[in-house]
């Protein structure tokens, strides 16, 4: 089987009734924000929070009807879950093989779906080899994340549901991991109208599909808050299709990936993983190249590790001037540091947390030092809180990595 437009038509009929056709909606604050007029494909409203639904469905329709034994997968995330819930509603014997660090979260999740969960090795790819013997030994099907025509069948029914409910825009801005949804998408949209640009996402750390279009050597690797793109090997269904049909491919930075995530709730009011926060990424990134058009942007995933998502929003809130922590030189006399928390909050700062050091810093005996943390409105406010201190006779320093300046 080869991936067509026919094969995309097919499985949009296959998943009817059985995956959400999740809407596509103009994002003013985005828009305002951007300059871009954008649209979000909430792919986060699937069952599984994912787009994966999609083309896990196709694929384990096909295996049903054949009769297969069971089947079995290699993940730490959004597949494993596809995979999991989708054979449980199919009734089919589902093998998730995860890495020994998998969020325990994750494989609670994939076992409540119904799925037989085996931990083995430290990475996605370390659990092939023991994923291979156990199909074989088991005669189980190989349900592969992407590098499969029902997947990335199953995965181009979004690029069909994009142009049924707006058929006119200019460009589509689409995550790239292995490649299986971007390669769906590209060849259903430039199938149906070969004006549209059809623009892939990869993290700056993992630019494979990147490099193995432009003959480069690979250097993917790193800690990415994007694991969902992560990819070190494309795939080679995958990678016909991009070069055919994909106009070209940009590369964000984990801080841009952060920022977006950020953004994505703060300003658009959704919950995204990092690798559905990597189209916005990427629109900020190169604004002058989208400003003003029309742009479609695929929101893949919502699962994103709760204390994750709560250290992006703290160190956003930081570099927005939003919150600080202040290192104030006191002398050691009782009333001392209640004239500090006044001229603190004097003028708004909402202190959040104080530590008193006396011991352990280099100060001189009679005087002690406390590290504040608070919430301000933004930079300015922070330095106005500077001011009010040092005019008062206190040494202040900001130890957070936007100043360090004593003043």
């Amino acid at each position: 089987m080869t991936v067509t437009l026919e094969s995309i038509r097919a499985a949009a009929v296959t998943i009817r009734g059985e995956v959400i056709r999740t809407p596509i909606v103009r994002s003013g604050p985005l828009s305002d924000a951007t300059g871009v007029e954008i649209f979000l494909k909430l792919e986060t409203l699937q069952r599984t929070g994912s787009f994966k639904d999609r083309g896990a469905f196709v694929k384990l329709k096909s295996v049903s009807q054949e009769g297969g034994k069971g089947v079995i997968a290699i993940s730490a995330g959004n597949h494993a879950q596809g995979v999991a819930y989708h054979a449980q509603r199919l009734g089919i014997p589902a093998t998730i093989v995860m890495p020994k660090v998998t969020p325990f979260t994750k494989i609670v999740r994939t076992r409540d779906f119904g799925a037989r969960v085996v931990l083995e090795g430290e990475s996605v790819s370390d659990g092939k080899p023991f994923a291979d013997e156990i199909a074989a030994a088991e005669k189980l099907v190989f349900v592969h994340p992407y590098d499969d025509p029902d997947i990335v069948s199953g995965q181009g029914t979004i690029g069909l549901e994009i142009f049924e409910d707006i058929p006119d825009l200019d460009a589509i801005v689409v995550p790239i991991g292995g490649g299986g949804v971007i390669a769906g998408i590209a060849m259903a949209a430039k199938e149906l109208n070969p004006k549209i640009e059809i623009i892939g996402v990869e993290a700056q750390l993992y630019p494979s599909m990147y490099q193995a279009i432009h003959g480069l050597p690979p250097t993917s690797g790193g800690v990415s808050i994007a694991e969902g793109i992560a990819v070190k090997a494309p795939g080679v269904i995958t990678k016909e299709i991009i070069s055919r049909y994909v106009d070209d491919i940009i590369l964000v930075d984990e801080l841009s990936l952060e920022s977006a995530v950020q953004t994505m709730v703060e300003t658009g009011k959704l919950v995204v993983e990092g690798a559905g926060a990597a189209p916005l990424a990427a629109i900020r990134q190169q604004q002058n190249r989208f400003e003003g058009r029309r742009i479609g942007l695929i929101a893949c995933g919502a699962n994103i590790d709760s204390r994750l998502l709560s250290s992006i929003l703290l160190r956003g809130m930081i570099r927005l001037g939003r919150m600080a922590r202040l290192r104030v030189e006191i002398s050691d006399q009782p009333g001392v540091l209640s004239r500090v928390t006044e001229k603190i909050g004097d003028v708004g700062g909402n202190i959040v947390e104080i530590y008193h050091q006396r011991m352990f810093y280099d100060v001189p005996v009679k005087r002690a030092e406390a590290d504040i943390v608070m919430e301000t409105r933004d930079a300015a406010h922070i330095e106005e809180i500077i001011d009010r201190l040092t005019a008062a006779g206190f040494r202040t320093r900001r130890l957070d990595d936007t100043a360090s300046e004593m003043y």
